[in-house]
């Protein structure tokens, strides 16, 4: 008894967990929304929409926009001209050529002056004044003042500055973890980071420039990926690992991150396939085109004109016959165009129709549509 009671409780906390995720969804020309279930939150209703997030979506109708909840009842009267996302319990709203902030209940917030107005990321806002920008908290704090002449997203905890043309690095709090002396940096990732100085490319190693040998272009390392790929004075690519020697010596015409311990490349730059981290082919260059690895282990790859997906062994266990990326109306709203698997599903199109397969290849509802977004958490 105790068991199937354990049972029951571990269900519910699954379900719950993927009742907080939400898709948007285009039908005829409106927008609606779906749980990870497929089924509807909201059917398409709208002119307009864009992601969850903090629980609520902006939607528009007869060119007002106002606020959904995660039930799909309006919070927020339609009533502003433009709006951007909920984030730290704060949105930022137009009517009438003026953006202000507005709180969850629809109802506008004081906050310091300043010369254009930031919507809240990860639960800060830039603050403007003159050509300088600092930061804001969500209750209205200036924890930075105006210093720099750019502050990038936060990463990590941690977002690139600049002065005149040299970048630094600052932590939430405004203190800066790097001075802005560099060239150019990259993201922060488990405690290095890419950069360059006196036009040299290296890494930053516990505040040690660490120069990396004949590196003309360094990508960011992925959070918990030892190797990232580089390319030399010919543009041709290999891989470093985290104390910037080369493990795999540039011979690859492309290539893309590793994930799961197999990486895309191409030694012709027409043919696609996957190397392991000793810059070993293991599945043959054959695909047309070819992207990294999902946790599920599964790629997408394009063996013809379409895309099917493959596991570690390099076989096509999902049919070659999907689209995988497509035009995104609602940009304005979206992080980042996503490809593969995300918890257990896969944004595709079949026949110029969007929705969601499984890890076997099967539609989420057996149903498609005008247009389907990548899921996101509600809150």
């Amino acid at each position: 008894m105790k068991k199937f009671t354990l049972l029951i409780v571990f269900s519910i906390i699954f379900q719950f967990a993927f009742a907080q995720k939400a898709a948007r969804i285009t039908q005829d020309k409106k927008v609606g929304y779906i749980n990870h279930s497929g089924d509807w939150i909201l059917e398409p209703t709208y002119d307009k929409g864009g992601e969850f997030s903090n629980g609520l979506a902006p939607v528009n109708k007869d060119k007002k926009w106002g606020f959904i909840n995660a039930k799909g009842e309006v919070v927020i009267e339609l009533q502003f001209d433009r709006v951007k996302a909920f984030d730290s319990g704060l949105a930022l709203v137009e009517n009438n050529k003026r953006w202000f902030y507005i709180n969850k209940e629809g109802k506008e917030v004081d906050m310091p002056s300043s010369e254009k107005l930031f919507d809240f990321v990860d639960g800060l806002a830039y603050i403007k004044r003159g050509e300088k920008v600092g930061l804001l908290n969500p209750k209205g704090e200036i924890i930075l003042e105006p210093k720099y002449d750019e502050i990038q997203r936060f990463h990590n905890g941690y977002a690139k500055v600049q002065v005149g043309e040299s970048w630094g690095l600052i932590d939430k709090t405004g203190k800066e973890k790097i001075e802005p002396i560099y060239q150019g940096l990259g993201i922060w990732s488990d405690g290095i980071i890419i950069a360059k100085k006196n036009d040299v490319n290296g890494l930053l190693i516990n505040g040690e420039f660490i120069r990396v040998d004949g590196a003309m272009k360094i990508w960011p390392f992925r959070d918990g990926e030892e190797l990232t790929y580089a390319n030399n004075s010919e543009k041709i690519a290999g891989f470093i690992n985290r104390k910037g020697d080369w493990v795999i010596e540039p011979k690859f015409k492309k290539v893309k991150a590793f994930v799961n311990g197999l990486a895309p490349a191409s030694t012709n730059g027409k043919l696609w396939g996957y190397i392991n981290p000793k810059g070993e082919m293991v599945i043959p260059e054959k695909f047309r085109d070819a992207e990294i690895f999902s946790s599920n282990g599964l790629a997408p790859v394009k063996v013809n004109k379409l895309w099917g997906f493959i596991n570690k062994s390099g076989e096509l266990v999902i049919k070659d016959k999907y689209r995988i990326t497509g035009f995104n109306p609602f940009a304005m709203f979206s992080a980042t165009e996503t490809k593969g698997f995300i918890d257990g599903y896969a944004r595709v199109s079949l026949d110029k129709k969007w929705g969601f397969i499984d890890e076997q290849g099967k539609p989420l509802k057996d149903t498609w549509f005008d247009n389907a977004e990548a899921f996101v958490d509600i809150n």
